[in-house]
C-alpha cells in the first residue's frame, strides 16, 4: 500500500494505531464515560445504540485500539439484548428471501444477471428451482448487505 514509495495516509494511520500499545487507563476513562452494562430496556439500549452508531460513524480506521476494544463490547451489548427481546423470525427458504429482497429493493430479475449469469438462472433461483450457490450467495450478500448463510 506505497504510493511513489510513501505510505498513504490511511496505512500510516492504521501502522501508527497498531505501534501504539494499548491504553487499560484511556480504556477506563472510555467506559466510565459510556458506562455500558447489561441492556435492561429501550431507553438503555438507545442510549447505547447511539454512542455505538458514533464509533461506526467516525469509520473503523479512525479509532484507537480503546476505542476499537468499546466498539466490540458495545456491539456484544445490543447483540445480547435485541437476542433477548426481539420476536425470532420465522425460517423462509432462499428464494423467500431472494424474492423479498428483490421486491424490497425495487429490483427485477436483469438487476441481478451480473451475479447468476442470465436472467433465466435468477428466475430459476427465485422460484425454488435452482439451489443458490455459495459464489451466488456471496454476491447477493454484497448487493443487499446481508449474510450470504440467508441464501444457502
Amino acid at each position: 500500500m506505497k504510493t511513489n514509495g510513501n505510505l498513504t495516509a490511511k496505512a500510516a494511520s492504521k501502522r501508527d494505531r497498531a505501534m501504539r500499545a494499548f491504553s487499560a487507563k484511556k480504556y477506563g476513562d472510555l467506559l466510565a464515560e459510556t458506562v455500558p452494562g447489561v441492556i435492561a430496556d429501550d431507553k438503555e439500549y438507545d442510549r447505547l445504540e447511539e454512542i455505538f452508531n458514533g464509533l461506526i460513524d467516525k469509520g473503523e480506521d479512525m479509532l484507537s485500539q480503546e476505542e476499537g476494544k468499546l466498539f466490540e463490547l458495545l456491539a456484544n451489548l445490543l447483540e445480547e439484548y435485541e437476542t433477548r427481546t426481539l420476536p425470532t423470525l420465522p425460517a423462509v427458504s432462499p428464494a423467500e428471501a431472494l424474492r423479498f429482497l428483490i421486491a424490497e429493493n425495487n429490483l427485477k430479475q436483469a438487476d441481478l444477471e451480473d451475479i447468476f449469469g442470465s436472467q433465466s438462472a435468477v428466475s430459476r433461483a427465485m422460484n425454488g428451482s435452482r439451489r443458490i450457490g455459495v459464489e451466488h450467495a456471496k454476491g447477493l450478500a454484497r448487493k443487499f448487505n446481508v449474510s450470504a448463510e440467508l441464501f444457502i
